[in-house]
């Protein structure tokens, strides 16, 4: 049998109900206090003469759909103690039901605190509009800012990277706790005194992951010299394979010549084709420019303001990176090149009816793709050539070449067998690139001396030298059981509290609203 419901459970905890008056929108509750006596704030002794009564009316958690309002009868005491400066004093009652001066029980206060953390000011406060217990958002953001509780625990395993507060602009930091799983402080910046700081007040801190870029390294080994520094596992796979890609990029002109064979000619390029290949010669031009003035000894922030280009731009041609002629791009047409090329052989000549059987089969791109291969072959063959070569873009190839060969169509795997019987260096480079990742992979690092040596003579020199300059956090990141993947996590977490608030968040609220919904 279902027992009777107590009216005693409306309250929280210390108080008793007097009476319930059940109202068309709410419901309201008088309350008083069950113990007798009072103690003063100043001297603490007991007191039970009472002064006078007021009332407290504080918000509480809703009850059937309706608000509810308190009505709680509060006291006011003498303080008989005559060293006491305080004659009279209010009150107090229990701080985990009704702190001093609260409008809101504490039940409410953690709800609404929650609902803070979960969604910020505007939407928490929509939400609290219908679950019937009203508040501003401002209220929202303040219980969040109040309720923040920095970390003072030991830490011992710290992962540390930078975010992005406006892109390209402004960026902070992020400390995370990697044995607990959570953030622990978020900086104003990413400048090395700052980090510098931060660590020198957390001598505890034994190992530290980090990202190999900016200046942690240099921060950490100045705070704690004794501490050992993890790099970032997926950032250096990340920048092996770049470094290929580089590669690849420096030794385009080789490839070019061995694909394509011949000088472009413009007579042979469709209306596309040729747009790309006058901005080609126009790019020519400038990277002319740029190489000599670097050739003359002009510092790359001098190319920068004389010629008025990025500088991002000025170091991609330094880096022979700007020298494809046509944006390469994969295409739908790619593994239906063999059968066009034979029925083209065979007599058939109409673009549009191509499409239609390749449609018929199977293929979903659209008809103006077949057009215009057709008219390539057409142009081709009033030349007098077989086919107009067109060289891959260089993240293309990259991707070819290390992809296994049972992947590859025929076509690709032709094209790499004549990019590496012409361009040796690119294979003792993906070579090196695969044993590093291997040894990523396998968690040996016994190899990773005798490997610095050996790419430090190939194309991926430059990132053989940055691993060499950070050898022991790299050693220890293909090693350690640590990485930054949790502080990459929690980075993906920040931002999306950041646009929750349109980006408009203050250093302390994010961080209130990062730590407290982790240790929530």
């Amino acid at each position: 049998m279902p027992g009777r419901f107590q009216r005693a459970s409306l309250a929280p905890e210390g108080f008793a109900v007097a009476s319930v008056q059940s109202q068309e929108n709410a419901v309201e509750i008088l309350l008083h206090s069950r113990c007798v006596t009072g103690c003063c704030p100043d001297c603490g002794q007991p007191s039970d003469r009472v002064q006078s009564r007021y009332h407290r009316r504080p918000s509480d958690l809703p009850l059937g759909g309706r608000r509810v309002r308190l009505m709680i009868l509060a006291r006011r005491f003498w303080c008989d103690v005559r060293g006491c400066g305080r004659r009279i004093f209010c009150e107090r009652f229990d701080g985990g039901s009704l702190a001093r001066y609260a409008r809101r029980t504490q039940r409410l206060e953690t709800l609404v605190h929650h609902l803070g953390l979960a969604l910020g000011g505007r939407p928490g406060a929509a939400f609290a509009e219908r679950l019937m217990m009203p508040v501003s958002k401002d209220t929202l953001l303040r219980v969040v800012r109040r309720r923040a509780v920095e970390r003072s625990d030991a830490l011992h395993v710290v992962g540390i990277d930078d975010f992005a507060f406006r892109r390209g602009q402004t960026y902070g930091t992020i400390v995370c706790d990697l044995e607990r799983r959570q953030p622990v402080a978020l900086l104003p910046d990413r400048a090395l005194e700052t980090s510098r700081a931060w660590l020198a007040r957390h001598p505890s801190i034994s190992v530290i992951s980090r990202d190999r870029g900016g200046g942690y390294g240099e921060a950490i080994a100045k705070a704690l010299p004794d501490a050992e520094q993890v790099a970032d596992r997926w950032h250096l796979m990340e920048n092996a394979s770049r470094a290929f890609l580089d590669a690849v990029n420096r030794s385009m002109r080789q490839i070019r010549q061995a694909v394509a064979g011949k000088v472009v000619d413009p007579k042979l390029l469709t209306s596309a084709e040729k747009l790309q290949y006058e901005g080609y010669l126009r790019r020519q031009e400038t990277n002319k420019a740029i190489l000599q003035l670097s050739k003359d000894g002009v510092f790359i922030r001098q190319i920068v303001r004389q010629t008025g280009h990025s500088r991002k731009l000025v170091r991609d041609v330094l880096r022979g990176q700007r020298l494809d002629v046509f944006r390469t791009r994969p295409s739908s047409l790619d593994s239906w090149l063999p059968w066009l090329n034979e029925r083209w052989d065979s007599g058939a000549r109409n673009a549009l009816a191509l499409w239609r059987e390749m449609r018929a089969e199977g293929f979903s791109g659209q008809s103006g793709v077949v057009s215009h291969w057709a008219q390539r072959r057409r142009l081709a063959e009033k030349a007098n050539q077989t086919g107009l070569a067109r060289t891959p873009s260089a993240r293309v190839l990259a991707r070819l070449m290390t992809s296994a060969r049972q992947e590859l169509a025929k076509s690709e795997a032709i094209l790499v067998a004549v990019i590496e019987e012409t361009v040796p260096e690119l294979v003792v480079a993906r070579k090196a690139i695969g044993d590093f990742q291997a040894m990523i992979r396998s968690k040996s690092a016994a190899q990773l001396d005798t490997w610095i040596e050996r790419a430090q003579g190939s194309l991926i020199s430059s990132f053989a030298n940055g691993v060499a300059r950070d050898l022991v956090a790299v050693r220890n990141a293909i090693t350690s059981p640590w990485s930054n993947g949790q502080t990459e996590g929690q980075i993906t977490r920040l931002k999306l509290i950041k646009r929750q608030m349109y980006g408009r968040a203050k250093l302390d609220l994010l961080q209130a609203r990062l730590l407290g919904a982790s240790s929530a």
